[in-house]
């Protein structure tokens, strides 16, 4: 039993290398994320998709394409403000409809697919001004076609772009845009060299492996 320990040791270091080094293989996804406006011009993350929510009048809603994670917190957002007023300021309301004001980001160069280029270089906006029952997607259609959904009804494409994929895994090395107005620095990059994630992965496992050794040898004395 003794003289498993290292062994047993040694395994567990591996372990806990390959735990350590998930972070660096962690994904984002090339996609377009979905945002509400708020107070002050600000963005949160929808909590509906496009096809669900159905704005009010005098709403603003935001899409944004990028490389990012999946999340609240980290997903990048649109690079306009949430402002109803510029948008939609000069279509006057009518019975039986609602004025949706959208803002359409695609994107950074870096975040673009293989081959193809973002169609604005900065945001777009459009008042759709639609039936008062009308979703966010139908809204959406009625200014941005062609849109482009897959079989699971994520959405794929405004205004035609990207022309191919949908909610693609992009490696972490690829670029991300969770700070949407810069691109990625040099220093940022993580293929120059191991992650810390690996490299306190392979300490631990030097750590382990000594202990085990260390004890394993004062027990035979």
């Amino acid at each position: 039993m003794r003289r498993r320990l290292p062994a047993v040791a040694l395994a567990l270091g591996i372990t806990l290398a390959l735990l350590a080094a998930t972070p660096a293989l962690a994904a984002g996804y090339r996609y377009w994320s979905f945002w509400d406006g708020s107070a002050g011009g600000g963005w949160s993350y929808a909590t509906q998709g496009p096809s669900m929510a159905r704005p009010a009048d005098g709403s603003v809603q935001g899409f944004r394409f990028s490389v990012s994670k999946d999340a609240a917190a980290q997903a990048a957002q649109p690079r306009a403000a949430a402002d109803f007023e510029a948008v939609c300021g000069a279509t006057a309301p009518t019975e039986g409809s609602k004025r949706v004001a959208l803002v359409i980001d695609f994107g950074v160069p870096q975040d673009a697919p293989t081959g193809e280029t973002p169609p604005d270089a900065a945001p777009r906006t459009a008042c759709a001004q639609v039936a008062s029952g009308a979703t966010t997607a139908e809204a959406l259609a009625s200014v941005a076609k062609p849109l482009r959904y897959n079989s699971a009804a994520l959405l794929c494409a405004i205004s035609g772009y990207p022309k191919q994929g949908c909610g693609d895994q992009v490696a972490d090395g690829a670029a991300q845009s969770a700070a949407p107005t810069s691109a990625p620095s040099a220093a940022s990059d993580s293929g120059g060299g191991p992650s810390a994630g690996l490299l306190a992965g392979i300490a631990a496992v030097a750590v382990l492996a000594a202990a085990g050794i260390w004890q394993s040898r004062r027990r035979t004395r």
